[in-house]
C-alpha cells in the first residue's frame, strides 16, 4: 500500500512523527524553500574554495591531519578517500529498521541547510530512504565522538556505488541499488563526505528505536503489575492519590492514577476487604514509586533524543552570518548519558516484574497453587519461567554498567575524550527485548493466577486484557512447551497489543 509523501519540516520532527514513520514506512519530501537553503550553503562552500581560504574539512586533512592543506584539484578525491578510509566498521549489520531511522535523522539534519551539502547528494539519500534501499552498515566501530564516523561512512559509501544495500530482505550491490533509481554513483564535492559521516544519527537512531519499543514494554508492565495485584488479592490502598501528591514526583502521580483506573470496581478487591493482611511486598506496593521513576527517566531521555534527532551535528558548520566555524556538535555525550539512564530504567522495569513472578509462584505468599498450576508435582507450572525471568534480569543488570564513563582517546589524541554513545545505545535493543520477555512471563503468570481465583472477577478493563491474552494462549492446565507461550505474548507486547489501554508519551 502506497502512502502519500510526508512533507518533512527539517528540525521539527515530533515524537508522533517519528513513531509514525518508524512503524509505517512513508516516503518523505522537502518543500522548495528548504531546497533553497540547502543550495545556499553549498554555494558558500564553493566560495571558500574560490577565495583560497583554509577551512577544516573543506580543503584540509582530517582529525590530527587538519593542518595539511589539500590542492583544489584533489578535493573530490579527498572526500572519496575520507569515506573509504573511515568505512572501517565490523560485525553484524544494523537492522533495516535502525538504518531507516538513522537515514531519516540524517536527512532531517542535512536538510536544515548548515552542512554545505549539494542538493543532488541529499536527493539521492532521500531516494534511498523512500525506496527502502537501506545501506548495510556494520554495527560496531563507533566511539560516538567525531560523530558516528565508521557506520555513517558505510552509509556514505553507498552513494558512491560502493558497498551493499538491503531491499526488503534481499541484499544487492550499491551500484545496482543506484541503477534502480537511474542515479550514477556520486562524486562528492568539497565537505560533502565529511558532512555525511560526521554526526550522531546512528547513536540517536539506536536509542530512539529502543525508546519507541520500551514505551510499549512500559505500558504492558503496568498492566502486568495490575494483574499481579489482583492475582495475589493485593491491596489497592498504596495507589491512593494523596499518598502520591504528598511526595510530588510527577511520574509516580501519573502511574498511580493509571493503576487506580485499571483496578477500578474489581470484584476480587472487594472479596478481601476485611482480610487481616496489613501490607504487601514492595514489588506490589511500591509500583507507582518505581515505575514512576522509570517513566521520569525515560521522558528525560526522550526529550534529549528528540532534540538530537532534530539537531545539526556535523562539523564544520556554515552559520547564518556566513561564517564557517569548527565546533563539537558531533560529540554524542547527550546521547551517551541518556542511553545509560534508559539502561537503568529498562532493567528496573524487568527487575520489579521478576519479583512479582516469584511472588505469584510462591504458595506461601500468593496463597495460590504452587507454581500456578493444578496437580503441582506432576506439573511444574511456571517454575522455570521464573528462572528464565531471573536470568534475563541478571543479563540486563550486567549491561547496565554506564558506557558514558568510559573514554579511550583516538586519532592521535585529537579526539581525546569520546562518549561511547553508540554501543551504549546499541545494547538497549537487546535489553528492551529481555524486559519484554520478563513482562510476557508476568502477564501469563498473573492471568493464570486470576483464573485460579474464579469465580471471582477483576475489573472490567483487566478482564478484557485477560480475554485478549487467552485468545492467543490457552489456560495452562498441564505442562506443555512453555517458550511458545512466552514468545507469543512477547510479540504481542512489542507489536502494540496493549497500547489500547496505555500509550504514554515519552518526549
Amino acid at each position: 500500500m502506497k502512502h502519500k509523501p510526508w512533507m518533512l519540516t527539517p528540525g521539527a520532527l515530533t515524537e508522533s512523527d517519528i513513531q509514525t514513520l518508524y512503524y509505517h514506512h512513508t516516503p518523505i519530501m522537502l518543500s522548495e524553500d528548504h531546497w533553497q537553503q540547502i543550495e545556499k550553503s553549498a554555494r558558500a562552500v564553493e566560495k571558500i574554495i574560490q577565495h583560497g581560504q583554509s577551512v577544516y574539512g573543506v580543503n584540509t586533512g582530517f582529525g590530527s591531519l587538519a593542518t595539511q592543506k589539500i590542492p583544489v584539484a584533489d578535493l573530490s578525491e579527498l572526500q572519496k578517500r575520507l569515506v573509504l578510509s573511515h568505512a572501517a566498521g565490523v560485525g553484524e549489520p544494523l537492522s533495516p529498521t535502525t538504518v531507516r531511522l538513522l537515514l531519516l535523522f540524517k536527512i532531517n539534519s542535512l536538510a536544515r541547510g548548515y552542512s554545505g551539502i549539494k542538493t543532488e547528494t541529499l536527493k539521492t539519500l532521500i531516494a534511498l530512504y523512500n525506496q527502502q534501499l537501506l545501506p548495510c552498515i556494520p554495527a560496531q566501530g563507533s566511539v560516538g565522538a567525531s560523530g558516528d564516523l565508521a557506520p555513517l561512512a558505510h552509509m556514505a559509501a553507498v552513494l558512491m556505488g560502493i558497498g551493499r544495500v538491503d531491499h526488503e530482505g534481499q541484499t544487492i550491490s550499491a551500484l545496482d541499488a543506484l541503477a534502480t533509481l537511474n542515479i550514477k554513483p556520486l562524486d562528492f564535492a568539497a565537505k560533502e563526505g565529511l558532512a555525511l559521516l560526521n554526526g550522531t544519527q546512528v547513536s540517536t537512531a539506536l536509542a530512539f528505536e529502543s525508546l519507541l519499543l520500551v514505551k510499549r514494554v512500559l505500558g504492558a508492565a503496568i498492566i502486568s503489575g495490575c494483574l499481579s495485584v489482583e492475582a495475589i488479592l493485593g491491596s489497592h490502598a498504596p495507589f491512593h492519590p494523596e499518598i502520591q501528591t504528598l511526595r510530588g514526583q510527577l511520574g509516580q502521580i501519573e502511574i498511580a492514577a493509571i493503576y487506580r483506573q485499571l483496578l477500578e470496581k474489581s470484584e476480587m478487591h472487594a472479596s478481601h476487604h476485611n482480610c487481616d493482611r496489613v501490607q504487601d511486598p514492595y514489588s506490589i506496593r511500591c509500583q507507582p514509586q518505581v515505575m514512576g521513576a522509570c517513566l521520569d527517566q525515560l521522558r528525560y531521555a526522550g526529550a534529549v533524543l528528540l532534540r538530537e534527532a532534530n539537531a545539526v551535528t556535523d562539523n564544520p558548520l556554515l552559520l547564518s552570518a556566513g561564517e564557517v566555524v569548527s565546533g563539537g556538535n558531533f560529540h554524542a555525550e547527550p546521547v551517551a548519558l541518556v542511553a545509560d539512564a534508559m539502561a537503568c530504567a529498562i532493567t528496573e522495569i524487568g527487575s520489579l516484574a521478576e519479583r512479582r513472578i516469584a511472588l505469584l509462584n510462591d504458595k506461601n505468599l500468593s496463597h495460590l497453587p504452587p507454581f500456578l498450576v493444578e496437580n503441582a508435582g506432576l506439573n511444574s507450572g511456571y517454575m522455570i519461567a521464573q528462572v528464565t525471568a531471573a536470568a534475563l534480569v541478571s543479563e540486563n543488570k550486567q549491561r547496565s554498567y554506564p558506557a558514558s564513563v568510559d573514554s579511550i582517546p583516538t586519532s592521535a589524541n585529537q579526539e581525546d575524550h569520546v562518549s561511547m554513545a553508540t554501543h551504549g545505545a546499541r545494547r538497549l535493543l537487546n535489553m528492551v527485548e529481555n524486559t519484554a520477555y520478563v513482562i510476557a512471563i508476568e502477564l501469563l503468570a498473573a492471568t493464570q493466577g486470576i483464573e485460579l481465583r474464579r469465580p471471582l472477577r477483576t475489573s472490567a478493563s483487566l478482564e478484557k486484557i485477560v480475554t485478549l491474552i487467552r485468545q492467543a494462549v490457552p489456560h495452562y492446565s498441564q505442562d506443555r512447551l512453555m517458550n511458545v507461550d512466552i514468545e507469543t505474548v512477547k510479540n504481542m507486547i512489542l507489536n502494540g497489543a496493549f497500547c489500547e489501554w496505555i500509550d504514554l508519551p515519552l518526549c
